[in-house]
């Protein structure tokens, strides 16, 4: 899989949206290869979005549309300044349900010390991360170069999200929970999209 994370600053989060949702009507369907994306503008105008592919070839065959070339041309117009784009086939997922249906994502984007270490904590107990907190839907996690990283968290709701934080986790996953929290160098970034735009082929 193929994962580009897109960001920038906005003034109005809504011609972003209804650039996207343009996409979404109009290009999708030519986009062979194309998986879904997320997006979303914080409430203080930071817009993310993560595009996810089926490979580096199908993403780049998307790019050279001209008809890709003409809107990103229009949307990148709505940013104050320029959007920066992090490519990464260096994806992992851990889904128990549908992304599509979550009614809060956050996203957290920092930089750890081992990122193998890191991938293999995620991995483990599954099962039981699911009855601990039944608010997460799913979590995508896209490497970067030198340990940054960026991670999206898709939750039935922001309620639930915050309540689930409160939660005080059993012994293994605590400590598991603290393992990567060594890992981490400095503080991460979180990026809370209190309305997300999901969208997925049709």
């Amino acid at each position: 899989m193929f994962v580009q994370v897109i960001q920038g600053q906005v003034v109005d989060a809504e011609p972003v949206r209804a650039a996207m949702d343009q996409w979404v009507a109009q290009l999708a369907a030519g986009a062979t290869g194309w998986l879904g994306s997320s997006a979303g503008v914080t409430e203080d105008g930071r817009f993310i979005a993560l595009a996810r592919f089926e490979s580096v070839a199908a993403a780049q065959a998307n790019s050279e549309r001209p008809e890709q070339d003409q809107w990103w041309s229009q949307t990148a117009r709505l940013f104050t300044g320029e959007p920066t784009f992090q490519d990464s086939t260096d994806v992992m997922l851990d889904l128990v349900g549908n992304p599509d249906d979550a009614g809060f994502v956050q996203i957290i984007q920092g930089r750890g010390t081992d990122s193998d270490r890191a991938r293999e904590l995620m991995s483990h107990d599954s099962d039981e991360w699911s009855a601990f907190r039944p608010d997460i839907i799913g979590t995508v996690a896209v490497g970067h170069d030198e340990g940054a990283y960026t991670m999206a968290a898709y939750f039935t709701s922001e309620q639930a999200a915050r309540e689930g934080e409160r939660k005080e986790p059993p012994p293994k996953l605590k400590a598991q929970m603290e393992e990567l929290s060594k890992l981490s160098i400095g503080e991460p970034e979180y990026f809370d999209l209190k309305q997300p735009w999901l969208y997925s082929p049709r």
